[in-house]
């Protein structure tokens, strides 16, 4: 009887603990994603090219970093410039968990980094640039919608961040200040009964997007979306009436709640 009861506590130690990790592992999963776009520019220099090679881009968020590694190769900033036909250069993307963001840093490569002055090229020295990578100046911490899409713009002072050794020699200590902008809006809700399984269609014009609401919770999330003014459609299945909301806006980073929609048979 003893070794029954003790298996028995045991059995039941076993379960919540089970039940502790799933809904660790379910919290841990539940936060979304932001898409992310990490662009540079240049506030103009007194000088002919600067050639920068970037490693990596690094953003910290709830104290953890996130690495997004260059997409480009080498690049002269000196040719993007706002205002410009060529107002900014896509260095990386890609996404990341949604929230704030409290840093970001510039990490370049250990070679590839140069300045040409009055015709010559030299090296550039970058030092400290291969390691921790510099901190850029925000404006504001950025806060990552999620479901929305985000630009980061780097802007580059190419006067303030080139330093004369005074021996002709040049070295990089970067002065960059980072803008956010967000770059869609989303639409979300609660649409019941679930058993009307509808489909939700986002529509401006001729243009659609849809998706369909969760058959367990009956949420949804439409994003991607541009800033403007939508009318959102929920087609049900048969033995449910269709219905519109009319006049629904959409900001850039905001998430539009259209609360709970009843469908009616």
């Amino acid at each position: 009887m003893k070794t029954n009861f003790v298996n028995t506590i045991l059995a039941v130690i076993a379960v919540i603990g089970m039940i502790a990790f799933y809904g660790c592992k379910k919290n841990e999963s539940s936060q979304g994603t932001t898409k992310v776009q990490i662009k540079m520019t240049d506030a103009p220099g007194n000088f002919d090219k600067i050639n920068l090679s970037v490693k990596e881009i690094v953003l910290v968020s709830g104290d953890k970093p996130y690495v997004f590694a260059a997409s480009t190769g080498i690049f002269d900033i000196l040719d993007f410039r706002i205002g410009t036909s060529n107002p900014d250069i896509l260095v990386a993307s890609g996404e990341m968990p949604s929230g704030e963001i409290t840093e970001i840093r510039l990490v370049l490569n250990e070679t590839g980094n140069t300045i040409v002055v009055n015709g010559v090229q030299q090296e550039l020295k970058t030092p400290s640039a291969q390691t921790s990578g510099w901190k850029v100046k925000l404006t504001a911490n950025p806060e990552l919608v999620e479901g929305a899409a985000y630009t980061l713009l780097l802007d580059f002072d190419a006067a303030k961040s080139i330093v004369s050794t005074g021996n002709g020699k040049y070295l990089l200590k970067p002065v960059v200040r980072g803008i956010a902008s967000a770059t869609t809006g989303l639409i979300s809700g609660t649409v019941l009964p679930l058993a009307s399984h509808p489909e939700v269609l986002v529509i401006a014009g001729t243009d659609t997007v849809g998706t369909v609401a969760d058959p367990l919770t009956g949420k949804f999330t439409v994003g991607g979306l541009s800033s403007g003014t939508y009318s959102v459609k929920f087609a049900p299945v048969v033995g449910y009436r269709d219905s519109t909301i009319t006049a629904v806006k959409v900001a850039l980073g905001q998430n539009t709640l259209l609360g709970t929609v009843t469908l009616r048979q």
